[in-house]
């Protein structure tokens, strides 16, 4: 997780350190409430162990998610007033990474693809995400359909806003 949110990881949990972030990030996982909570993650598996994670929630429970967070940082003195990224209608996905060995084996793409067919299966009109400028991953959205469609300013960070649409009748 940390991977996959990089600094941003520091400024949501207001912690100094990588250490601090880790302890952090460990105990919001365990919990199933929250926007970092095991509640939101796929995790992709091999023979290898655990390989790739994937943090998603649908854009209409975003504020409820990102509640326990917001209170977290207010309670350490910082603002709890970040944009809240997902949007109705749509699955937010919030963080994606692979284990640098099981990079280029697929894993991105099957955990892209698996959001891709439970927001059809819940009826969702869409995917979104963000991702940082000069972010290899980029490429990776691109080829599974996702088009910049803007830029969201986060605590400092500008990330490129890329979503993905569909017809009622487009398969996974």
């Amino acid at each position: 997780m940390l991977e996959a949110y990089g600094p941003l990881a520091y400024e949501l949990t207001a912690q100094p350190d990588e250490a601090g972030v880790l302890q952090v990030l460990r105990r919001w996982f365990t919990r199933p409430e929250g926007r970092l909570g095991y509640g939101t993650a796929l995790i992709a598996e091999s023979q290898e162990g655990r390989v790739g994670l994937l943090v998603r929630y649908a854009g209409d429970d975003a504020e409820r998610l990102d509640h326990p967070l917001r209170g977290h940082l207010r309670a350490l003195g910082h603002p709890g007033d970040f944009p809240t990224e997902g949007r109705p209608g749509e699955l937010y996905l919030d963080a994606l990474a692979v284990a640098p060995a099981a990079r280029g084996q697929g894993v991105g793409r099957q955990l892209l693809a698996a959001a891709k067919a439970e927001a059809q299966a819940r009826g969702l009109r869409g995917a979104a995400l963000l991702v940082e400028p000069g972010n290899p991953a980029q490429r990776l959205y691109e080829r599974a359909g996702f088009q910049v469609r803007g830029r969201l300013q986060l605590p400092g960070h500008t990330g490129a806003h890329l979503d993905l649409f569909w017809s009622a009748s487009t398969s996974p």
